[in-house]
């Protein structure tokens, strides 16, 4: 076989081998970021209510400390 045929099959086989090593890299980040994104979503915890009613307070209200109102 020629030798300048060998060498672009190599260089092509080298290509095709860097390009598939690419995709998996990439795939793994992926999964690695959904799962990361999945463990995040568990950890939100829903808000709970300020009054009876199920409202919540307003931003501007604050509430003082028990031990600061005596």
């Amino acid at each position: 076989m020629n030798e300048y045929l060998m060498l672009e099959l190599a260089r092509q086989r080298i290509a095709e081998q860097r390009e598939g090593a690419r995709k998996t890299s990439m795939m793994r980040a992926l999964r690695t970021a959904m799962r990361q994104r999945d463990r995040d979503e568990e950890l939100v915890l829903p808000t709970i209510p300020d009054y009876v009613d199920g409202t919540f307070r307003p931003a501007g209200d604050q509430v003082k400390p028990a031990s600061a109102a005596r």
